[in-house]
């Protein structure tokens, strides 16, 4: 126990320099009777912990200290909570030089008062990691999630009740210089979807012409934060994600790890697990137009619209159906003409203002090979400059 509260009671007509002697004289209080470890905010880590002071009637001085221990001193706060009408904090010096302070605070009575001190404590954060196991048809997984609590602070905790920012709090105690991990929450027989992902800005529009080179489409599950999927009851925590599925034979392969991002509820998170070159996707731009030219008074062009045309052919090599999520780039001001999925009008999301993407639900591939689907994007980017 490194921190450590200092109690003495004063006359209110002590002169400064008995007050000085007097703080050389202070005797240490009991232990902290409860603690509160608030990790819901990923940038600090926030300490409540409660104490018991011995007040006399009249002006009585507490000292706190902090030696070796890594507290922001601007965030120490004292709160009473027993007799708030009949205590009062008046108010806090910073001796010089020192990791200390002192409370003045006035009783009206003789109490055993219990406070709440809190501050900020740095060198104390956790890290939420999740383990993963697909079943053999990937159409579900268990998802557990673990929190790693480290503790650097200079501060030991025997026990305290750590919360996070989401969950149920939970006892657990950590000494100084100790890393620790614990299994959260789990959550059996989630739902997943299997998604292939093609981005036009970053795979190759024709995967032909580079035979000799192993470029897959990059394959994730999708798991949604919602109640139909035996998650939603709170926001999932950033962290690194380990993916394992079950073979079949009583274990698992590893299928690899990625990083997901908060997942608010009701929101989504796709998690990487490798490429595949079972859906092959070739686009071509059939059309690239210059239309409404305008030119300056000398003749030169200056600004001008154009007409696009881009056809891609979806091919899905798997006996099986299959999900691919396919992302468009459109730059600068655009304005769609035409957009279909096999003759039919497509639907996709604007991400951004430059950003399409399109759902695709691709079925299994037949006896006379795979199966095919063909978007055709017809649009203008307006006022282009040369």
């Amino acid at each position: 126990m490194k921190t450590k509260t200092i109690l003495t009671s004063m006359l209110l007509f002590a002169t400064l320099a008995s007050v000085a002697r007097a703080r050389t004289k202070l005797v240490a209080l009991p232990e902290r009777d409860a603690t509160i470890i608030r990790l819901d905010n990923p940038n600090a880590t926030l300490i409540e912990e409660e104490r018991v002071l011995t007040l006399q009637k009249g002006l009585n001085k507490v000292d706190f200290s902090w030696n070796a221990v890594s507290i922001d001193s601007d965030s120490i706060r004292l709160t009473v909570l027993d007799h708030p009408e009949q205590v009062k904090l008046l108010n806090v010096s910073y001796p010089p030089g020192e990791p200390a302070l002192v409370w003045e605070i006035a009783s009206d009575g003789d109490y055993a008062e219990t406070v709440r001190i809190s501050y900020l404590l740095s060198n104390i954060d956790r890290l939420v990691t999740y383990k993963a196991i697909a079943d053999k048809a990937e159409t579900q997984l268990d998802l557990k999630s673990y929190l790693v609590l480290r503790n650097f602070s200079g501060e030991d905790f025997d026990k305290a009740r750590v919360l996070l920012d989401y969950g149920e709090a939970f006892e657990q105690g950590i000494d100084h210089e100790e890393t620790k991990q614990m299994l959260f929450f789990k959550a059996p027989q989630v739902p997943i979807t299997k998604v292939w992902t093609w981005d036009s800005a970053t795979l190759p529009w024709d995967p032909e012409q580079l035979e000799r080179q192993n470029i897959g489409i990059p394959v994730s599950y999708r798991i949604l934060n919602d109640k139909d999927s035996r998650l939603g009851e709170f926001a999932l925590s950033a962290g690194k994600a380990r993916l394992f599925q079950d073979d079949g034979h009583d274990s698992t392969i590893f299928l690899g790890e990625d990083v997901t991002t908060l997942v608010p509820v009701g929101q989504k998170t796709e998690l990487y697990i490798g490429d595949s070159r079972d859906i092959v996707v070739t686009q071509r731009k059939m059309k690239d137009a210059r239309i409404n030219l305008r030119k300056n008074d000398s003749g030169t062009i200056v600004l001008f619209d154009t007409d696009e045309l881009i056809t891609a052919k979806i091919e899905n090599f798997k006996d099986t159906p299959a999900t691919l999520t396919m992302i468009q780039h459109i730059p600068g001001q655009w304005e769609m003409k035409k957009c279909t999925m096999d003759g039919k009008k497509a639907q996709y999301t604007r991400k951004d203002a430059f950003t399409l993407e399109f759902e695709v639900q691709l079925p299994a591939r037949n006896d006379d090979g795979p199966a095919v689907k063909e978007l055709q994007m017809q649009y203008s980017r307006i006022n282009v400059k040369p």
